[in-house]
């Protein structure tokens, strides 16, 4: 995705005297791979910036993965049923962050849904079958984020016997908005993010231009949405299938309230000030609706959403961010929030 977005930017800015100085890296974390183009005058120093900002997301890696058994989270997943227990500030903040989420959309975003992520990835890798109503009945109990509590300034508990906490829908925006601290920290003020393609975050502009430009995903083919940048983030989420339970799987994001993978026509994608903020909220924002989640939006400062399902169904909401729609449909709806 970022790929082509940069080739786009140098022939938009080849005029540019800084057209030619950036640095492009990419580095497989967190199962998937990101991207950093960076501008800067001295290449070298932009390049080590880039690296820094990789050790560092490398970094929260260790700390928020589900899969590594060593990481910070894989321990507190372990121990924290009724013992609270000590745990690095980047946990410790990204879980409050989660759980601010959980409040705005009434448990829609829900890290604590680990022990039913669990069960559908197990069958995923063809280690069980798809997790029957009694399985999943028997979990209700395990899921409820109102079951973490926060002990500040540092110790976190889980008041069930089974909670365990999933961060794949905030982390790597997370991780993000740390990468986008560092680079600044080194001097460098003008670069894209790009996490797998689910989350980007854009520092400044390119050279020649006023914001970076992003095409938004468009399962219709027909609106063509975009979104311009500038010290911003969009992300995208959508009910992707498990080819592992077969083509006519549901897919991989799981509804809380269930226990099920989510059933949905849409692809949502949505704009915040911060990776954290979009990437949490465009997976509440699917789970949500547009009907919902217009709602939302509307009382979030400087956020946007579309809606867009495969045959040019749509909604659009914002309460500040422009997205912008090359192909106005019918069916589109908008909605803003009042000032």
């Amino acid at each position: 995705m970022l790929a082509g977005l940069i080739c786009l930017v140098l022939t938009s800015t080849s005029f540019s005297s800084l057209a030619n100085s950036f640095v492009h890296k990419k580095k497989y974390l967190m199962g998937t791979v990101f991207d950093i183009v960076a501008y800067g005058e001295s290449l070298p120093k932009v390049s080590d910036a880039i690296d820094r900002a990789f050790e560092e997301m490398a970094r929260l890696d260790d700390v928020m993965s589900d899969y590594k058994a060593d990481s910070a989270l894989s321990r507190l997943n372990r121990s924290a049923h009724f013992q609270a227990q000590t745990v690095p500030p980047d946990l410790y903040r990204v879980i409050e962050e989660s759980l601010k989420y959980s409040r705005l959309s009434a448990g829609k975003f829900d890290i604590s849904v680990g022990p039913v992520v669990n069960l559908w990835k197990a069958a995923v890798r063809g280690q069980a079958a798809a997790p029957s109503a009694a399985e999943l009945n028997k979990l209700r109990h395990c899921v409820g984020y109102q079951n973490i509590k926060l002990l500040p300034p540092d110790k976190v508990e889980f008041a069930s016997p089974c909670l365990q906490i999933d961060l794949g829908a905030i982390g790597k925006g997370y991780a993000l908005d740390r990468a986008v601290q560092v680079l600044r920290s080194q001097g460098v003020f003008n670069a894209l993010l790009d996490a797998g393609g689910s989350s980007i975050y854009a520092m400044g502009k390119p050279p020649g231009q006023s914001a970076w430009t992003l095409k938004l995903s468009d399962p219709s083919k027909k609106l063509r949405p975009k979104v311009m940048l500038l010290d911003s983030s969009v992300s995208t989420s959508e009910q992707t299938p498990h080819s592992g339970l077969g083509k006519n799987s549901p897919g991989h994001i799981i509804d809380p309230e269930g226990g099920v993978p989510l059933q949905t026509a849409f692809d949502v994608s949505v704009v915040a000030k911060t990776a954290t903020a979009s990437d949490a909220l465009s997976t509440t924002m699917l789970l949500m609706g547009p009907e919902r989640g217009a709602q939302l939006i509307n009382q979030m400062p400087e956020t946007a959403a579309i809606w867009v399902s495969s045959n040019g169904e749509s909604k659009l909401a914002s309460s500040g961010p422009q997205i912008l729609i090359a192909n106005r449909v019918p069916s589109l709806t908008e909605t803003k929030s009042k000032p």
